[in-house]
């Protein structure tokens, strides 16, 4: 929270913002905060959607094959239910977190 409003801390990858010693002080200090893993390359106009969540319910779920559509769904949903709730606040936003988690 800053000033009483949620907000997302982005970086580029300058190299002392991929430091070590600065990745783990904003793992300790930030909550939700987006490891440079995670970050994509060279991808200004992507959203925290594209890829704090979407990476991690690609890895999973993904990594393997599906025998129908229904077991992929489960499996993404599975997959959805581990990320932390905030962080599908600070990515996504209550709407989108009120639908998935809703069924609506």
């Amino acid at each position: 929270m800053f000033n009483g409003e949620p907000f997302i801390f982005q970086q580029d990858g300058a190299l002392a913002h991929t430091a070590n010693s600065t990745q783990t002080w904003l793992q300790h200090n930030f909550p939700g905060f987006i490891q440079k893993k995670e970050w994509p390359p060279y991808s200004p106009d992507l959203n925290p959607m594209n890829f704090a969540i979407w990476f991690i319910l690609e890895a999973n779920p993904c990594a393997k094959s599906h025998t129908s559509v229904k077991c992929l769904k489960r499996s993404l949903a599975r997959e959805w239910n581990k990320i932390p709730q905030e962080r599908k606040l600070l990515c996504c936003g209550w709407s989108v977190f009120w639908t998935i988690e809703s069924g609506s």
